[in-house]
């Protein structure tokens, strides 16, 4: 069998990664204090059931929603504002929701609070809406897009483009990791919770998007979710990012101009 801890252990594989997380809070923390416009809305009664919201300088766009990763047990919404700057500098409210961790809270109930997160920051920004998502954040803009997904037909219909990067799309491996100890899935947990074993919603486009650099395993998941939901009538690409790997592969939703950027945004 194969060292499947090994196959999602990006941080074993990029140089000081370990020290990622507080950087990003640092980050986070000093692009909020640049900002005009910056609120919290609560989405539920859990301290981590809120989502933070950067505005534009004019009139938003629209909104894309961006889910933080960390394997859906770690990092928090603050460590990921710094990321809204791409699509803020182009005109586009961000949204980036907070969610109960694992163990506290399992990937079923964690996608149906992200599914909550997305209908609330829907009601305070209006026009089309784009979903983004990290690794376990990848996952759960995905599973949102499934025919399962709770989220009303009135914002379903104004989601125009989802692009999950790095995604978790077959939860299935995670069932031989370590790290299923505080995930807690069991087969039938697995199944349901894994976008590749699901219908997308059919009126949205779809890219999935990864570093050419990253673990075999995160190439290999973008490659299957892009074939098997492009084989179920949706539009649908797929990008492998040269260069980058499971870190540095989301710095370029930073930049307006970027290829990453300008994909997301592309809602025609």
């Amino acid at each position: 069998m194969r060292d499947w801890d090994d196959e999602f252990a990006n941080m074993a594989h990029v140089p000081d990664s370990d020290k990622l997380q507080a950087f990003w809070a640092a980050e986070g923390e000093a692009y909020r204090q640049q900002l005009n416009s910056f609120a919290s809305l609560s989405y539920g009664s859990d301290t981590r059931e809120i989502v933070d919201l950067v505005l534009p300088d004019s009139r938003p766009n629209g909104l894309m929603v961006l889910v933080h990763g960390g394997y859906w047990m770690r990092t928090s919404p603050s460590d990921w504002t710094q990321l809204a700057e791409g699509a803020r500098a182009q005109g586009w409210a961000v949204a980036i929701p907070g969610y109960t961790l694992a163990p506290d809270a399992s990937i079923a109930q964690i996608t149906q609070q992200v599914q909550k997160a997305i209908t609330v920051a829907s009601e305070a920004v209006s026009g089309p809406i784009v979903l983004t998502g990290h690794s376990a954040g990848g996952h759960l803009v995905a599973h949102t897009m499934c025919t399962d997904s709770a989220l009303p037909q009135s914002v379903l219909a104004r989601i125009k483009h989802c692009l999950p990067i790095s995604g978790v799309f077959d939860l299935r491996p995670l069932l031989w990791t370590a790290m299923n100890d505080v995930l807690q899935l069991d087969d039938a947990q697995a199944d349901a919770a894994s976008p590749v074993l699901f219908r997308p919603y059919d009126q949205a486009r779809y890219t999935f998007w990864v570093g050419a650099e990253e673990r075999p395993e995160f190439v290999r998941q973008n490659r299957l979710m892009a074939t098997m939901w492009d084989g179920l009538g949706v539009q649908v690409a797929k990008f492998e990012d040269p260069g980058k790997h499971h870190f540095s592969v989301i710095e370029g939703l930073r930049d307006p101009a970027s290829p990453l950027t300008t994909a997301l945004l592309n809602i025609d």
